[in-house]
Parts: structure tokens; C-alpha cells; sequence
């Protein structure tokens, strides 16, 4: 029998880049910049949206949805990542590593959902412009927002509750600077391989289904938008998705980098995963309200207004 320690583990500590610890005062200024820019960049747009009435459109409201959900995985992350940088502060309890990995999970697929719904919004509007008043309304918003936050939570929740029912024998160490899964459930002495099937099944039926709809509403608005024969007419027609289309492109592209990064763990440093991991949760979110702020007219003139009424 494997001489294990059976003592129950109240607390992991996160050891950020194992190899290049001394790389941590470095990151930590441009981790901090891009932190700020990305509450900053949101706290502005949401309150443009909830400020500016031009804006109280269901558009709008799926981008102010997506800024929240981009302030909360923000603040899920980055505060404790910079603790650690800053303040060696590297302990975290059971439960908050846990709750950590849920937000992540789940918040990460709910903005995989959101760019969806906004997919389809852009879709109605450009296929089906005389109906789109009538089918995108206030209420097919809040039931989108519902279906959002449900169907993320029950399909992610599993994850932390599979990995924290695990044994942990004696090792607390997690050689990462969050919390993910597959950091955690392999310091478990128990089989884990249901865990990581799990996570994997539901992570890529969620995430897959998602980019599924997403090509097939653009492959019609291209489509619809091919016939149009009016002068200048195509040009506008892409330029209302350009934005969401630029969104949903640097999502998918970070997170395949990710994926393929994690599955070649053996050919690369193990420290590269780990900053890439960082960097997702923090480069999307800085830039989805900028590149809508930017591009988007009617947005820019609401920061501009808010901006004058300081």
C-alpha cells in the first residue's frame, strides 16, 4: 500500500511559474496596467449603458451583460494573482479555491454563450430586418440572460464538486497561479479520471455548440449580405458585425492557444501554460469594450456625453 498521508487539506498554496519565480515583479506591472484598463474600460461601459437612454437597446444590453461577466472573472483572478506577485500571499482556503475554479468554468462558457446570442441578435437583424423589432425585444434579452447563467451553471458547477470531494493526501502544493482543475485534481490520491472526462465532455460540448451557431449565423448574414446589390449597403451591413465578429475571433483564437499549449505540455515550458491561462482572463476582457467603443458609433458619442457630464 502507498504510504500516504490521510490528514485532510484546508488550504492549497498557488506556486506561480515554478521555474522563473523571479519573473513574478516583472509580470506584475503590465498584469496591473491591463487590470485597471479592463475595470476601467467596463465600469465606463456599463455605465454608459445604463446612463446614456440611446443605448437602452437589447443590443446594448448583451454588450453590458458581457462586460459584467468580463468584471467578474477580472476580479475572480487577477486581485489574487497580483497578491501573490506583490505580497508572497500564496495560501488559499479549500473553499475559495474551489469557488474560484466554479467562476472560471462557468463564467467562461457564459461569455461563449453571450457572443452567441449576439451572433443570432446580428443575425435577425440583417436576415430578417422587418421582423427583428418584434423577435429581439427586452424580454427575449432577460430570458437569453437566464438561459445564459443557467444552462453554464448546472453544466459547470460538477467540475469544483467532482475535484473537492477528491482525497487529498498530504501534498497541497498547486503549481499554477489559479485554481483550474486539472492543477488541483492531480494532487488528489484518488482516481481522477472521471474528473478531468468530465470537465472535457462539457467543456467542449458547451464551448463547441456555441461556435457552432456562431459560424452558421454568420455564414447567413455573409450569405444575406452577398445579395444585397444597393450601393454601399454590404459595406454597412458588415460593419454592424465587425466588432462582434473582431470579439468573438481574439476569444476563440486566445483560447485555442490555451488548448493546444496544454495538450503539448511535454514540448514547451510548463511555465508558458500558466501565463497564457493569466492572459485569457485578462486581455478579452480589456479589449471587448474598447473595440465596441471604437467602432461602434452611437457608444462612443455615450462615453463622450458621460465623459462631459464629469
Amino acid at each position: 500500500m502507498l504510504n500516504y498521508s490521510t490528514a485532510p487539506v484546508s488550504e492549497f498554496l498557488l506556486i506561480c511559474f515554478p521555474n522563473y519565480q523571479s519573473w513574478q515583479h516583472w509580470l506584475s506591472l503590465p498584469l496591473s496596467l491591463l487590470f485597471l484598463l479592463a475595470m476601467g474600460a467596463n465600469a465606463t461601459l456599463l455605465i454608459t449603458i445604463l446612463l446614456e437612454a440611446s443605448l437602452h437597446e437589447p443590443m446594448y444590453y448583451l454588450l453590458g451583460l458581457l462586460s459584467l461577466l468580463d468584471i467578474v472573472l477580472c476580479l475572480t483572478v487577477i486581485p489574487k494573482v497580483l497578491a501573490i506577485f506583490w505580497f508572497d500571499l500564496r495560501s488559499i482556503s479549500f473553499s475559495a479555491c474551489f469557488l474560484q475554479m466554479f467562476i472560471m468554468n462557468s463564467f467562461l462558457t457564459m461569455e461563449s454563450c453571450t457572443f452567441m446570442v449576439m451572433a443570432y441578435d446580428r443575425y435577425v437583424a440583417i436576415c430578417h430586418p422587418l421582423r427583428y423589432p418584434s423577435i429581439i425585444t427586452d424580454q427575449f434579452v432577460v430570458r437569453a440572460a437566464i438561459f445564459i447563467v443557467a444552462r453554464n451553471s448546472i453544466f459547470s458547477l460538477p467540475v469544483p464538486v467532482l475535484s473537492s470531494r477528491l482525497r487529498y493526501c498530504a501534498e497541497n502544493i498547486i503549481k499554477n497561479c489559479i485554481c483550474t482543475n486539472l492543477s488541483v485534481s492531480k494532487l488528489s490520491c484518488d482516481d481522477i479520471t472521471f474528473n478531468r472526462l468530465y470537465q472535457f465532455v462539457a467543456g467542449w460540448t458547451l464551448l463547441g455548440s456555441d461556435l457552432i451557431l456562431i459560424v452558421l449565423s454568420y455564414s447567413f448574414i455573409l450569405k444575406a449580405v452577398l445579395r444585397i446589390k444597393a450601393e454601399g449597403a454590404t459595406a454597412k451591413a458588415l460593419s454592424t458585425c465587425g466588432s462582434h465578429f473582431i470579439l468573438i475571433l481574439f476569444f476563440s483564437t486566445v483560447l485555442l492557444v490555451l488548448v493546444i499549449t496544454n495538450l503539448a505540455r511535454k514540448r514547451i515550458p510548463p511555465d508558458v501554460p500558466i501565463l497564457l491561462n493569466i492572459l485569457h482572463h485578462l486581455i478579452p476582457p480589456a479589449l471587448n469594450p474598447i473595440v465596441y467603443g471604437v467602432r461602434t458609433k452611437e457608444i462612443n458619442q455615450g462615453i463622450q456625453k458621460l465623459l462631459r457630464r464629469l
